[in-house]
């Protein structure tokens, strides 16, 4: 059979590009868009789903979808891998399932975003489930068999490194241009509106993704290079046997935390922008995001040599622990001030580049080579189970990131259940108390010592709380000299309703999630002066203090990865895998690199 040549492996690297762009899509803007910040609803964006931690009080409607969307992925990845291992089709067991796939992989990418209900609603709730499972549907239809191929076309190690390496490379410049919205819907927002802005965003970046996924289906003829007979063993059998493979389970473990702990910072850096530094809009994302990538990209070259010196296994713990050490560091940027360039983040891009690179490229050809060792031992081709199992790890890691960062985000922000919780600022000798059923938030404030030089309102996030339709706001005033206690008027703003009442007691119109400011505003608008703001919770309005948890949680994954890839017996797998072209990378494992060498001089 022919090998690819290095331009036709470039060809099928492109194919990652297009369904790692459309998987960034959904990875960066699913929350954002579908849970947005204040400062997002103040500039158009709508709340489609019900805020708050309503299921079960522990799970957003959201975090619910996700969870739901990895049921369904447990039944699909399996079984796409075992029609395509069992596929008959004469342009191969691979291709046919791209090509056909790809169309509707891209379309079904903007159709999560197009909630039918501009308000909160159940239908919202309905359309995105769905939307969301036909899109990781199309995503294994096209994902599984294109993985399998890295094994297929990969005949040697150095073919193999190479394949990783080139779709390493496509793969994060795909999650890079799913940043592009950062920069460009905010010039689009004041001709489209906020929704509008990213979708056509999200409408050009699918039809280039559906370019790049096309290339390699149409291009190259599978039949050429590889003629590996179809499995005979069904879905369940075949996953059952590669399950039954001790390495693969080891390495399928640690995966899993790899992927926890990336998307856990690839979800959370918009927001470690937003919150910790003075750029609230987020829009220098693009920016850290285009640097670690450019700078990881130049690492390589280097990491097939490493492999060669150090083998794999090796490599990729030391991946693990280098971006230990970069999320570390994440979790204290801002210790300096909210500053336009934080040191610490310019610090963070430049130590997870090189881990970055490590295991964006590594792990691929450990896959190859467990599932080419098994097709040796076993005599039976299943390299399609193993990379859907893979896959399966990819798709489970990011939902449960997904659904830990919005959840330890709210979490972070103040009480949940039906009591307030305190959040004291002294500024003077006057406390505002917010009573709900008798459970009272102090929060200490002499409006008088505070004043606005910029002309802006000066906001103070009092408490996050969850609230029963039905329930009385009530608010004194204290003074806390006298210990005198009256009932005041302030204004309260209630954001969905858009407009303001007089009133010195608020009931809650329908039960959720609540978020109070105290506003104290300037000159400019005098009629608003001392307002408090009883806003519906956003869900994602995290404190630094919240995503230094996130942080903390993403290295406890990552070092955690690199304990249960220490089990991996890489020796005993390439060992029966190594071909004359491999001995450098045998030596390496086996620890012979030295006398290897000598052999050659002679």
């Amino acid at each position: 059979m022919k090998h690819l040549t290095k331009k036709q492996m470039w060809i099928f690297a492109i194919g990652q590009l297009g369904w790692s762009l459309l998987g960034g899509i959904i990875t960066t803007w699913l929350v954002t868009l579908y849970l947005p910040t204040r400062n997002d609803i103040e500039l158009g964006a709508i709340q489609y789903l019900t805020p708050g931690l309503v299921v079960f009080g522990v799970l957003t409607l959201l975090g619910l979808i996700t969870f739901i969307c990895r049921i369904f992925d447990a039944v699909t990845d399996p079984l796409v891998a075992s029609l395509s291992d069992r596929c008959k089709a004469k342009r191969g067991r691979r291709i046919p399932f791209m090509l056909y796939s790809a169309v509707p992989f891209a379309v079904m990418t903007i159709v999560v975003f197009l909630a039918p209900v501009g308000k909160s609603s159940p239908w919202n709730f309905v359309w995105v489930l769905i939307a969301l499972v036909v899109f990781y549907a199309c995503m294994t239809l096209y994902c599984t068999p294109y993985n399998a191929l890295i094994s297929e076309f990969g005949k040697t190690q150095q073919e193999r490194m190479f394949i990783s390496t080139s779709i390493s490379l496509t793969y994060f410049a795909g999650t890079l241009l799913a940043y592009v919205p950062f920069a460009v819907a905010p010039m689009l927002m004041g001709a489209v509106g906020f929704a509008w802005a990213y979708r056509i965003c999200f409408i050009v970046l699918a039809v280039v993704a559906l370019v790049c996924m096309l290339t390699p289906a149409l291009l190259l003829k599978e039949r050429e290079f590889v003629n590996n007979p179809p499995s005979k063993s069904n879905a369940f059998k075949s996953l059952k046997s590669t399950f039954k493979n001790k390495d693969f389970r080891v390495f399928v473990g640690s995966d899993l935390m790899y992927w926890i702990g990336l998307t856990l910072f690839q979800t959370g850096l918009p927001f470690f922008i937003k919150v910790m530094t003075a750029d609230a809009t987020g829009k220098t994302v693009l920016y850290y995001m285009g640097a670690m990538t450019v700078l990881s990209a130049c690492f390589y070259p280097l990491v097939s040599k490493l492999v060669k010196k150090f083998g794999k296994k090796k490599l990729v713990i030391a991946g693990f622990f280098g971006l230990a050490l970069a999320y570390l560091c994440t979790a204290f940027i801002g210790s300096f001030g909210k500053l336009a360039v934080d040191p610490l983040t310019i610090a963070v891009v430049i130590i997870a580049a090189f881990p970055m690179a490590l295991l964006g490229i590594i792990p691929q050809s450990i896959v190859a080579d467990i599932a080419e060792e098994e097709a040796v031992v076993t005599g039976e081709n299943r390299e399609g189970m193993f990379f859907a199992s893979r896959t399966f790890a990819m798709k489970l890691g990011q939902s449960i990131a997904m659904l830990a960062f919005t959840s330890l985000a709210i979490l972070s922000i103040g009480s949940s259940g039906s009591n307030t919780s305190a959040m004291k600022k002294e500024y003077g000798g006057y406390s505002y108390v917010i009573e709900v059923g008798g459970n009272k938030t102090e929060m200490f404030l002499n409006p008088d010592s505070v004043t606005s030089d910029t002309g802006k309102n000066i906001e103070f996030m009092i408490t996050s709380v969850k609230l029963e339709k039905g329930d009385v706001v009530n608010v004194y005033e204290i003074q806390v000299a006298t210990s005198t206690e009256t009932l005041v008027d302030i204004d309260y703003r209630i954001l969905e309703e858009g407009k303001l009442t007089k009133e010195d007691t608020y009931t809650i119109p329908s039960s959720g999630a609540y978020d109070f400011y105290y506003v104290v505003n300037s000159a400019e608008h005098p009629e608003k002066e001392q307002t408090l703001m009883i806003i519906p919770s956003t869900d994602i309005m995290p404190t630094q203090f919240g995503m230094r948890v996130v942080a903390i949680v993403a290295v406890v994954f990552c070092v955690s990865g690199a304990i249960i890839l220490m089990f991996y017996n890489e020796k005993k797998v390439l060992k029966a895998i190594a071909k004359e072209e491999d001995k450098e990378f045998l030596a390496a494992v086996e620890g012979k690199k030295e006398e290897s060498s000598k052999e050659e001089d002679k």
